[in-house]
């Protein structure tokens, strides 16, 4: 098994790889909770999802929120009422079918989770503000592939060719 104290030797085995993406999704969680654990907001993950993923794919319908969120409709209606309450999304008609509603994210719920993002920032910075140089540069570089890996379009198109 791989893991984060181990160099990994150039070009990881396919043997490897998935242990390899095993150890990412884990770190990338307890990465996810020390941020939000070291901040003061009280709004559930599902909040900061839900309005990331209405950035990332526009206006939705709430049954595929849902299922983008993992989260069954009657929660994600829980959450689009609470949203919508505080103007951070918006009901609007869907055009190709008028008697359907999509959900979409205002600018005030825009901005959000642009604050929210800042947040996280912040409150990890003093756990890597010693990083080297070349070290910086190899989060950079792997934050570039992981953000064409799991870039939404991409993880779409993937799960329709399946």
């Amino acid at each position: 098994m791989l893991t984060v104290d181990q160099k990994a030797e150039p070009g990881v085995s396919a043997e490897q790889l998935p242990l390899l993406l095993g150890d990412l999704v884990t770190v990338a969680n307890r990465l996810t909770r020390l941020a939000a654990q070291s901040t003061e907001s009280a709004e559930s993950p599902a909040v900061w999802r839900t309005l990331s993923t209405l950035v990332s794919l526009g206006p939705v319908r709430l049954g595929e929120l849902a299922r983008q969120s993992r989260v069954s409709q009657p929660t994600m209606t829980k959450i689009i009422r609470n949203l919508d309450q505080v103007d951070w999304v918006k009901r609007i008609v869907d055009v190709d079918d008028g008697r359907a509603w999509q959900i979409a994210i205002t600018p005030k719920g825009e901005k959000a989770l642009h604050d929210w993002r800042d947040t996280l920032a912040e409150a990890l910075v003093p756990h890597f503000s010693d990083l080297a140089a070349d070290e910086l540069e190899h989060l950079i570089e792997a934050t570039r592939i992981l953000q064409q890996r799991v870039a939404v379009g991409t993880l779409l198109s993937k799960r329709d060719d399946a």
